[in-house]
């Protein structure tokens, strides 16, 4: 179901409505109690995914060949970065 917005044309307050499509729109201002509500127009909220599926992480190749040693590779690569930024910070 999805969500309109309303604004009033007599008093201008403004509100969302949950409701069907099927339903009739709201005529009434919660507010000044009047017959003035129209719906405005909107570009809506997009698609909403619920569930799993839907990440990136959720498509990755789960089997492959593993490389030994890859998280030391990463740990000395960062660990040469270090004393050069230590060297010029002391520069």
């Amino acid at each position: 179901m999805p969500t309109y917005e309303y604004v009033c044309t007599k008093c201008e307050h403004e509100l969302e409505a949950f409701h069907s499509m099927k339903d009739e729109p709201l005529k009434k201002c919660p507010a000044c109690k009047k017959p003035a509500l129209k719906r405005k127009v909107g570009g809506g909220a997009g698609l909403i995914f619920k569930g799993s599926g839907f990440y990136i992480t959720d498509y990755k190749k789960k089997s492959g060949p593993k490389s030994e040693g890859g998280g030391e590779k990463c740990s000395s690569k960062s660990s040469e970065s270090k004393p050069a930024a230590s060297k010029a910070a002391a520069n």
